[in-house]
């Protein structure tokens, strides 16, 4: 097992870096943060606050190098990179693939880079947040391009498994577009409706209930990641945000002129239905030889069908898709 050199130690690279240390991985960390870096080693976990130190270990063990720092930060920590891990294996958590895939290639283009991104998350942040548990049983995105290395992408999907989540393979093209959906406007309906909510002052708060705190939940994320992962995602998220105001236009129109909103309340509730549906879908299971062809197709092919990878044998990627 490869090792691994985490850079960013908030929630999610905090959590990966205590995953990768449970499974048995040599594991250590760096970030800039003097409050994540205290509160790492007081945990027994090997951090330093010096980056390039990291980097150059990671040089050292040809380890995994896992960027995990808001997009903002990506470019000069990919000069970085370039300097003294120019040639390790590069990974991500970075909630957009499409900017972060255009950066390596500019930043770090001798790097063998797979994106990634895991689905999972809670409204906290920092270091303090994190946990070993916090990707257990969820997707996670690990991206495959035309130029993809299919062997590093393998290994990079193992880590992932290791990290108890799934491997959905998908490009990043394909990740943006549906992060936008399902991630990025969820995010600004969150903002909206809690400072909608807000407005109605202490008794507004008196009376919310459980469909207002789940609505608002992601509200109470940290506003400067909330902003790197849609801003980021402008040119994906920019046709989804029209196609909800279409839809919010054309329940207002409905409820001005005829008093009803029966076309908006069905759709929405055929499309949780929809959802729920997908998720309880029983699952056939698929092989794919990495070594194939087609192999790039076939992985692209199950994760767009919604599809994950949950384990390997040798060269062969074992799947599930419903």
């Amino acid at each position: 097992m490869r090792d691994v050199c985490v850079i960013g130690l908030g929630l999610i690279g905090g959590s990966v870096l205590r995953g990768a240390a449970a499974s048995g991985r040599t594991a250590w960390g760096a970030t800039v943060s003097e409050v994540d870096a205290d509160a790492a080693s007081r945990s027994g976990y090997e951090v330093t606050a010096n980056v390039e130190a990291a980097l150059h270990r990671a040089a050292e063990a040809d380890a995994i190098v896992v960027v995990s720092v808001p997009l903002p930060a990506v470019e000069n920590l990919l000069r970085l990179v370039s300097q003294h891990a120019s040639h390790c294996l590069l990974t991500d958590v970075v909630s957009v693939k499409g900017p972060m895939l255009e950066a390596v290639r500019r930043r770090a283009p001798y790097t063998r880079y797979v994106g990634g991104h895991p689905m999972a998350g809670t409204a906290d942040s920092g270091w303090v947040a994190g946990s070993a548990e916090l990707f257990r049983a969820a997707p996670w995105v690990v991206a495959v391009e035309d130029d993809t290395d299919l062997a590093a992408w393998a290994e990079v999907a193992e880590l992932v498994l290791d990290l108890g989540a799934f491997a959905v393979p998908l490009p990043a093209d394909s990740h943006d577009e549906t992060v936008a959906r399902i991630s990025h406007l969820p995010h600004l309906f969150a903002a909206i409706l809690a400072s909608v909510g807000a407005q109605g002052g202490p008794l507004a708060m008196s009376l919310a209930a459980g469909s207002f705190r789940d609505g608002t939940r992601v509200a109470g994320s940290s506003p400067e990641l909330v902003r790197a992962m849609t801003e980021g995602n402008r040119e994906a998220l920019l046709p989804i945000v029209d196609d909800a105001l279409g839809r919010l236009g054309a329940a207002r129109g409905s409820l001005a002129s005829t008093g009803g909103l029966a076309v908006t309340i069905n759709a929405g509730h055929e499309g949780a239905l929809a959802l729920s549906a997908e998720r309880d879908a029983l699952r056939a299971g698929v092989r794919i030889d990495l070594t194939a062809p087609d192999a790039r197709e076939g992985l692209i092919a199950l994760g767009e069908r919604g599809g994950r990878i949950t384990g390997f044998e040798g060269s062969v990627a074992l799947g599930e898709v419903s």
